[in-house]
C-alpha cells in the first residue's frame, strides 16, 4: 500500500529555562546590568569558561530519533504519559514546527485539531475562518461551499456563524474547529487531545465523526488518553516514553505493553519537573497516592476497607474556581467514577478561592466497594471549564483484593466492577 505518513529518525530540540530577551523591554536596572555583565560572559565563552556544559543542560529533547510509517486509510493511535512528546510529534508531522533532526513526508492534505481554534483568525467571523481553513487545505471554493451547512450544524454555533470567532466560548471554538478539521476533506486527519475540552455528549459525538472518517479510508493520527477510544478508533498504536518510540504493535498489544509499563507499582506517583508542562501553572502537582486503613502507601486495598486518595500539589499564584478531581476507571479505560473536591457546596466556599501554598485534597473510597481487579486513577486539575492546568489519566494503577468480601464463598466469578454489601431480608410469606 501507498505510504501516506513517513518519519525518518524524527528529533526535536527545545530550549528550556529562561527566554529570550534580546526583544524585551527592560528596567533601566537590567540594562546596565547586562552592560557589565555581557562583556565577562563573552571572555568565558571565548575562554571555554563551562558555558557549554550550561548550554547543553537548558535543551531538552521532546523527539528522540523517531521513525515509522503510516499507510493510506489507516487509523494509528499514539499514547504516552505528559510530557512523553506526543503534541510535538504531532506538530512537525503538521508541519506546524520544524523537526532539528530528520525527514517527514506527508503525501496528501493534513487536517489538524492540535489545540482549540488551531487555524483561526480571532477577528474574523465562523463563516470567514471556514472558508480560510479551506483555502490553506487547498480546497476550492465550490468544495468548501459544498460542505458549509454540515459543518455549520455538527457544530451547532448557526447562531453565530458571523460573529468574530474572538467572542467565542471555549466550547463554541472547538466545536468549530474540530467540525472543519473533520468535514473539509483532508487525506490525512492528525487529532491531538483536545475533545477533553468539550462535554461528554459532544465527545462522543466527535469520536462518532472520526470513526466516519476513517471508514472512508482516510489516514487518521489520533493522541489520546483515553484508552477506551484508542481501542475503539485505531488498528495501530505507538508508544511514546520520553521523546522516544518504545513499542508499535496491533493496538489492544500496545495499550496493554502501556497500561503494564507505566504504572507505578508502589502506591504512589511522584511526578517529575520535566513531566510538568508549562502551561499547568500556577498549579504544579506533587504527587498523587493511595493508602490503607492504617495510612501506609499500598499498591493492593482491601474490598473489605476503606481506602484514602490523596492527591498533593502546591499553588505559585492565587486561584479561584480551582477544583482538584480523580478518575477513577478500569485498566481497558472503562470510568467507575469522576469526582472533585469541591463537589461538596461547603467545601466550595471554603476553597472557592485558594491562595498560594502547599494543598493535599483527599477523599475516602468506602469499603465494600469496588470488585476484584486492576483499576487505573488519573486527576484533573481545572477552573469549572474555563481552563484545564493539569490532567494525568493514568497517574497510578491499583489492586483490589477481595478477600473476605460478600459472595467470596461461592466459586462462580461476580461480575460488574462494583461489589456492594447490600442489605438483604429473607422472609417467608407462605
Amino acid at each position: 500500500m501507498t505510504v501516506a505518513v513517513r518519519a525518518q529518525n524524527l528529533s526535536k530540540r527545545y530550549r528550556i529555562g529562561t527566554a529570550e530577551t534580546r526583544f524585551r523591554y527592560g528596567l533601566l536596572r537590567d540594562v546596565l546590568s547586562d552592560v557589565v555583565t555581557t562583556p565577562v560572559r563573552l571572555v568565558k565563552a571565548f575562554a571555554g569558561g563551562g558555558t557549554r556544559a550550561r548550554d547543553s543542560a537548558s535543551y531538552i529533547w521532546a523527539l528522540d530519533d523517531v521513525s515509522f510509517d503510516v499507510e493510506e486509510g489507516r487509523v494509528l493511535g499514539i499514547v504516552g504519559r505528559n510530557g512523553a512528546g506526543k503534541s510535538t510529534l504531532l506538530k512537525v508531522l503538521s508541519r506546524v514546527t520544524e523537526p532539528t533532526k530528520g525527514l517527514v513526508t506527508v503525501r496528501g492534505r493534513v487536517g489538524s485539531l492540535l489545540e482549540v481554534g488551531t487555524g483561526f483568525h480571532p477577528e474574523l467571523t465562523g463563516r470567514e475562518n471556514i472558508y480560510m481553513n479551506g483555502a490553506v487545505l487547498g480546497m476550492k471554493r465550490a468544495e468548501i461551499e459544498r460542505k458549509f451547512d454540515e459543518i455549520v450544524a455538527f457544530s451547532e454555533v448557526e447562531q453565530f456563524v458571523d460573529t468574530p470567532v474572538k467572542r467565542y466560548s471555549s466550547g463554541m471554538y472547538l466545536r468549530l474547529a474540530f467540525a472543519v478539521a473533520a468535514h473539509l476533506e483532508p487525506e490525512i486527519l492528525v487529532v491531538d487531545e483536545v475533545l477533553a475540552v468539550g462535554d461528554a455528549e459532544f465527545q462522543k459525538k466527535c469520536l462518532g465523526k472520526m470513526g466516519d472518517v476513517a471508514q472512508q479510508g482516510r489516514t487518521v493520527l489520533f493522541v489520546s488518553h483515553n484508552m477506551s477510544a484508542i481501542l475503539r478508533l485505531t488498528q495501530e498504536t505507538i508508544v511514546l516514553k520520553k521523546g522516544r518510540l518504545i513499542k508499535r504493535a496491533p493496538t489492544q498489544e500496545a495499550v496493554d505493553y502501556y497500561l503494564a509499563s507505566g504504572q507505578a507499582e508502589t502506591g504512589e506517583r511522584i511526578w517529575e519537573p520535566d513531566e510538568i508542562p508549562p502551561a499547568a501553572a500556577p498549579f504544579r502537582p506533587v504527587s498523587l497516592r493511595i493508602k490503607d486503613r492504617q495510612g501506609r502507601v499500598v499498591a493492593t486495598v482491601r474490598s473489605t476497607e476503606p481506602a484514602a486518595i490523596e492527591m498533593e500539589y502546591r499553588l505559585e499564584a492565587a486561584l479561584t474556581g480551582l477544583r482538584v478531581g480523580m478518575y477513577l476507571s478500569t485498566m481497558r479505560g472503562e470510568y467507575v467514577l469522576t469526582a472533585f473536591d469541591v463537589d461538596d457546596a461547603k467545601l466550595y466556599e471554603r476553597f472557592g478561592a485558594r491562595q498560594p501554598g502547599h494543598y493535599i485534597s483527599r477523599c475516602i473510597l468506602p469499603a465494600d466497594f469496588l470488585n476484584e481487579g486492576r483499576y487505573l486513577l488519573g486527576v484533573n486539575a481545572s477552573s469549572f471549564g474555563v481552563r484545564r492546568y493539569f490532567m494525568d489519566e493514568n497517574a497510578l494503577s491499583f489492586n483490589v483484593d477481595i478477600s473476605g468480601a460478600p459472595g467470596t464463598q461461592w466459586p462462580e466469578l461476580r461480575h460488574g466492577l462494583i461489589r456492594p454489601r447490600l442489605d438483604w431480608t429473607i422472609e417467608r410469606v407462605g
